[in-house]
């Protein structure tokens, strides 16, 4: 789900123009806390916190599947208010310049997602280059298929690895983030739950010119042998690698498997360890997926959109949670109860009734835009002017209920980008809803809380999408914020 900040500290303003400064000038996390639901606000972090959230980065808290022989090391911490972080450090002079680091961590850091261990930070001190993301604490596909303990992983749980991580890269792709660097199993992550989660950290390179492929140069994609870039066709070809490790259970070299396929030895590449409690139709359907990604030519090969209609028929076990399936045990979280008296508002949320949230936002109408800068005359162009009508075609539409159409004018208005209104995201957020999209309503409330920071709206907003994202706990915290933010504003008189 994405929380698209800009890259600045955001003024007091909330109707106002963007902001085009340099990716330096940001926030600290502890003015910035991290949201409730697993998607924290992006922050620049310091040193001295990710020394300490380390313990000194000690070699006891090194979590790199190669350990301290990895190029890039990846430590596991705990930051002050208790959450856990992973801590990926470079080498000193992977990345020379700032700048450039902060924009391309920036730029991963604006996504978010329930399939990504997502990008919740950075540290640019001095020479150092940090990034710091969701920690995922059971384990990657690499340890789950290659070098289990206790038990395999089972057919349906692999299906569902497949779908995810493909739902997670047309996600990025749809984004404007197709290139994947050195996808392979260890970039593959299971969360609490034990749901499959894709790793940010190859949204990102090793090092500015550095090379995008670890691995052995038989999984490497063959353009990229010839002319060392990554393409989007070369992830694709490497998702087909992910599917042969499912299939197999081993690591085998695509060539190999290709003549497998070519030689009607399908079942051969069955990993013996599922011993036949598989589907044989689905197996099939998987394998002829991995030959098309594993095609030569990149052309040939399917895109993000075809991995996910492809996979997604063949996951009919969503009845069953993951950590069933991998056989871990579930962290379990106390409930969480509501702490405050709640505002109309905030009962509309808690009962996750769309309606009444509708008729508040409605009469609410822009009052918390207000302060804004003015525009100046010569800024009033004919864009201008067509944005705004956007706006009011928006606000008609929405008034309305038409929520297909408030989308597209909403739209409109946020893709010109000239004015940020963190109501008009509040209200595309329900629109969202309305329209069973609750991934895409939790982005734009956050996207509210970016632009306004204290804004109880956008935090009541983020609770029902929670909610309807069957993350109760989380919803019901986030209701306890903006409960705690309304009684604020209305102790200064700002209700």
């Amino acid at each position: 789900m994405g929380c698209c900040c800009s890259s600045t500290s955001l003024p007091k303003t909330h109707f106002r123009h963007r902001n085009t400064a340099g990716a330096g000038a940001v926030s600290s996390p502890q003015q910035t806390p991290l949201l409730s639901g697993g998607w924290p606000v992006f922050s620049e972090y310091s040193f001295s916190d990710l020394k300490a959230a380390t313990n000194n980065f000690s070699s006891e808290f090194i979590v790199s599947e190669s350990g301290e022989k990895a190029p890039n090391l990846v430590y596991k911490g705990r930051l002050k208010n208790q959450w856990w972080i992973a801590v990926k450090k470079f080498t000193r002079l992977a990345w020379p310049d700032p700048k450039q680091f902060a924009e391309e961590a920036w730029g991963v850091g604006r996504l978010r997602h329930r399939r990504l261990a997502n990008l919740i930070g950075y540290c640019c001190d001095g020479d150092e280059r940090l990034l710091v993301a969701e920690f995922m604490p059971n384990d990657t596909l690499a340890k789950h298929l290659f070098h289990w303990e206790n038990q395999t992983m089972e057919w349906p749980m692999r299906l569902r690895v497949a779908l995810y991580i493909a739902e997670a890269l047309e996600y990025c792709s749809s984004e404007g983030r197709s290139l994947y660097h050195d996808l392979n199993a260890y970039r593959i992550l299971f969360d609490e739950y034990g749901d499959p989660r894709l790793s940010c950290f190859g949204l990102m390179k090793n090092s500015k010119d550095g090379k995008s492929y670890s691995t052995n140069l038989a999984y490497t994609p063959p353009e990229y042998l010839r002319n060392g870039r990554v393409t989007p066709e070369s992830v694709i070809y490497s998702f087909g690698t992910i599917l042969l490790d499912l299939l197999s259970g081993k690591h085998i070299p695509p060539s190999h498997a290709l003549d497998m396929i070519r030689g009607k030895n399908i079942m051969l590449l069955i990993d013996s360890h599922l011993e036949g409690k598989f589907s044989a139709e689905e197996a099939t359907a998987v394998v002829n997926l991995a030959s098309q990604c594993l095609q030569y030519e990149p052309r040939e090969r399917p895109n993000t959109e075809d991995l996910v209609s492809s996979l997604a028929p063949l996951n009919t076990s969503s009845n069953i949670p993951s950590h069933v399936m991998l056989g871990i045990k579930k962290e379990e979280k106390s409930p969480s109860t509501l702490s405050r008296p709640l505002s109309p508002m905030g009962e509309a949320c808690s009962r996750i009734d769309l309606t009444a949230i509708h008729q508040i936002l409605v009469m609410t109408h822009y009052r918390d835009d207000e302060g804004s800068n003015e525009l100046s005359f010569q800024e009033w162009t004919q864009q201008m002017k067509n944005m705004l009508e956007a706006r009011k075609r928006g606000d008609y539409a929405f008034r309305d209920k038409d929520f297909r159409a408030a989308i597209e004018c909403y739209s409109q208005f946020i893709d010109v980008g000239t004015m940020i209104s963190p109501t008009v995201y509040a209200r595309r957020s329900l629109c969202y809803l309305m329209c069973d999209q609750p991934d895409a309503a939790l982005r734009d409330a956050m996207q509210a809380q970016c632009v306004y920071p204290d804004w109880p709206t956008a935090f009541y907003m983020q609770s029902v999408a929670l909610a309807k994202l069957e993350m109760q706990k989380d919803a019901t915290d986030m209701l306890n914020e903006a409960a705690a933010l309304e009684e604020k504003r209305q102790k200064r008189g700002k209700c």
